[in-house]
């Protein structure tokens, strides 16, 4: 039987098989050709998308509504000051209200309990768009950058170098895990994921998947098609700034580090906004924390920008399957 995700909500890529997330994949690129040969099947005509952000958002929020858009649907925001969780109304009435008039919700916020609560009371699919746990649908656009510039997912060797703990990197050893990726996760001893989480998530991993935590740089980038990674200091975490800046002054992105892979067609990934230069205030003001060269960022090789984009596709394709 073919296989349907009508109804279901994105809260974890843990809740799917890797067949679903192949899926939601292969959507994802299909509506992605579609739309560059000028096809709008606008198969969303009149659904109503509620999209909630507690934390603010550039890439996410213009994803969803450009999704949104193409395929008719209406997003209306409801901005945190309107919608006042646990303030004056529980989560689980805002649910059971939003549940009653919208299709589907996008919600990006802190506790992924909450996204949960949401989830359970509201009736309709819910799609999380970050929380302090997971990030989802990052991960999707990961995958789909990946099988372009690598031809294929099952079998990628993938080395994300940095903070080791963060929503990403959980979501990209989940991501690993079902899809059958080499993970490699290039972090200091203070910052590497759980042992316990890893363990626990590559038990009944897919072929192909393995994951290797290390703080050496040859071992981790050995022969890898892609390095990937992040901001050190993540939102909310600005009290960090020093400590993170000593934890991590190693585990910068330059071209000698991209040169450990042993390859010249290997690519670079960054899930945005990156400190890469100092065109912002807070570049300027923090270049200790800078986690990438901007030789590195600028390279023919860097795929950030077709990963930024792979967002919308992406959210598209998860709205589609699941409405």
């Amino acid at each position: 039987m073919p296989i349907s995700l009508k109804g279901r909500s994105l809260l974890t890529l843990r809740d799917f098989s890797a067949d679903e997330i192949a899926l939601m994949v292969d959507t994802a690129a299909d509506l992605k050709a579609a739309r560059r040969a000028g096809i709008f099947p606008r198969r969303l005509a009149h659904k109503n998308i509620a999209l909630i952000f507690l934390k603010p958002s550039a890439r996410t929020r213009a994803s969803f509504a450009v999704a949104a858009a193409d395929e008719g649907a209406n997003l209306e925001v409801l901005p945190p000051t309107d919608i006042r969780f646990g303030e004056k109304e529980s989560v689980k009435d805002i649910a059971r209200v939003l549940g009653r008039l919208f299709d589907g919700i996008v919600f990006r916020g802190f506790q992924h309990a909450l996204v949960r609560e949401l989830a359970q009371h509201a009736g309709i699919p819910v799609w999380n768009a970050l929380c302090d746990t997971y990030h989802p649908t990052q991960v999707l656009a990961d995958l789909l950058t990946l099988r372009e510039n690598v031809g294929h997912i099952r079998g990628t060797k993938l080395c994300y170098v940095g903070d080791g703990r963060n929503n990403v990197v959980t979501s990209l050893m989940v991501g690993a895990a079902k899809m059958g990726v080499d993970l490699r996760v290039l972090a200091p001893r203070a910052l590497q994921p759980s042992p316990a989480l890893a363990k626990e998530l590559f038990a009944h991993a897919s072929v192909g998947a393995e994951i290797t935590v290390t703080e050496d740089p040859r071992e981790a980038l050995h022969e890898c098609d892609a390095v990937y990674n992040d901001v050190w200091v993540s939102m909310g975490e600005e009290h960090l700034v020093r400590e993170r800046a000593a934890l991590l002054k190693d585990y910068r992105v330059t071209r000698k580090l991209m040169a450990l892979t042993g390859r010249e067609d290997s690519i670079y990934l960054h899930c945005l906004p990156a400190l890469h230069d100092d065109a912002t205030e807070f570049g300027r003001a923090h270049p200790e924390l800078r986690e990438v060269d901007d030789d590195v960022f600028e390279h023919p090789r860097s795929r950030v920008f077709d990963q930024a984009e792979n967002r919308m596709h992406t959210a598209k394709a998860v709205m589609v399957l699941t409405l």
